[in-house]
């Protein structure tokens, strides 16, 4: 079936019954291809459901859909006409790795990473209304790219403008490395907040002073408590920013994601989409702990190529007995903190990437991850730098 979609028009004509074995076709595609060349794998693997339910939904390429990481849209690819063309992805004149605009109409913003999809989504907006042209725009961007600077940038002023756009949150509750910033913490730890547990408690004494029924009422409070705490208290943040906040939702419930895009595609006002989805769907197992499932999609957010078929790069240029940049730039990291007691780690959400998952165990005190924000993580080193401490 996967076969036959050379267009997302193709998906229109499916039974969402249909749409999700296509999904089932499609996971497998992705992970049997990446795993013998080579690339980013988790992140797209995650988002199966929520890919194909946008080109089903939404008019593309005349609305427009902005991925923030092009990782996540591998997917994308496969159902805009680049099938056969994914097996050359991130070699030699193969496809783009990231979004690219001048490789498909499809894509309507290249960027690479990260944080970038919200403000280039408003101003698409703004130049949609400029020219009274009528057509849908949607951001796509995950909690960790959620945690960069730039995303609360485009979100307040998006906010400020009410264009009409759609911002979809990807949801994993993890990006690479786990989320850290005020930011993160606000989402995981509001349900804390004093006025919502007063207000709880009120409820709460409330159902008992009832003649009748406190035991149903109570449990169903028990049992409603969970959903209230995802479904109201995230949405403050972006309700306040001026978002009509909507979620969270199952991201891999397929009927879920169609019926409810369908349901807010025609908003006149910015809107936020909360998606819950699990990174490395289909590949890594849903049955471990959240430490142990974040250790598993970090390893599976890029793979190297299985040996079966060697990229086009690696045959002319590469020899896999030689060390990785990575390890060896975090070998010589913890020799030098050994040594030079003025020395620090700064990475910005990519202790794994950068080589400094040993760095960040032997010198936990000297060790900085600031989150996706590189901009803050220079200057932040440049005042390191004034005092004598050496980043």
């Amino acid at each position: 079936m996967l076969q036959q979609i050379q267009s997302p028009r193709d998906l229109k004509s499916l039974e969402l019954k249909d749409l999700q074995i296509m999904n089932d076709e499609l996971r497998e595609y992705i992970i049997s291809t990446i795993t013998e060349i080579g690339g980013h794998l988790a992140s797209t693997l995650g988002v199966i459901e929520l890919t194909t339910a946008l080109h089903y939904v939404f008019d593309t390429p005349r609305d427009k859909i902005i991925w923030d990481v092009g990782h996540q849209a591998y997917a994308h690819k496969v159902l805009t006409g680049r099938y056969e063309q994914l097996k050359s992805i991130r070699q030699y004149e193969g496809l783009s790795g990231f979004l690219k605009i001048s490789e498909s109409e499809y894509d309507a913003f290249g960027a690479g990473h990260a944080s970038t999809s919200i403000s280039a989504a408003l101003g698409i907006a703004v130049s949609r209304d400029y020219y009274q042209k009528k057509y849908k725009v949607v951001s796509v961007i995950g909690d960790g790219a959620m945690t960069g600077g730039l995303s609360f940038e485009g979100l307040n002023n998006a906010g400020l403008r009410r264009k009409q756009f759609l911002v979809i949150l990807n949801d994993n509750e993890m990006s690479i490395s786990p989320n850290v910033g005020a930011i993160n913490s606000y989402f995981n730890r509001l349900v804390t907040n004093p006025i919502y547990n007063r207000i709880r408690d009120e409820i709460w004494n409330l159902t008992g002073s009832l003649p009748l029924g406190k035991d149903i009422t109570r449990k169903f409070i028990r049992k409603s408590e969970e959903s209230l705490k995802n479904m109201l208290v995230p949405g403050i943040l972006f309700e306040e920013l001026g978002f009509r906040y909507f979620g969270p939702i199952d991201g891999h419930n397929l009927n879920e994601v169609v019926r409810t895009l369908k349901n807010i595609s025609n908003l006149k006002t910015p809107a936020l989409l909360h998606v819950l989805t699990k990174k490395g769907k289909g590949m890594v197992s849903m049955n471990v702990k959240d430490r142990e499932y974040h250790d598993d999609a970090v390893k599976f957010h890029a793979v190297k190529p299985n040996g079966k078929k060697p990229s086009k790069i690696e045959k002319v240029g590469s020899h896999s007995s030689a060390p990785i940049f990575q390890d060896v730039f975090g070998k010589l990291s913890c020799e030098i903190a050994k040594n030079r007691k003025d020395t620090v780690c700064i990475t910005a959400a990519m202790k794994e990437g950068t080589g400094l998952v040993n760095y960040s165990k032997e010198f936990p005190d000297r060790f900085f991850d600031v989150g996706i924000a590189e901009s803050h993580a220079v200057t932040f080193a440049a005042g390191l730098a004034t005092e004598k401490v050496r980043p």
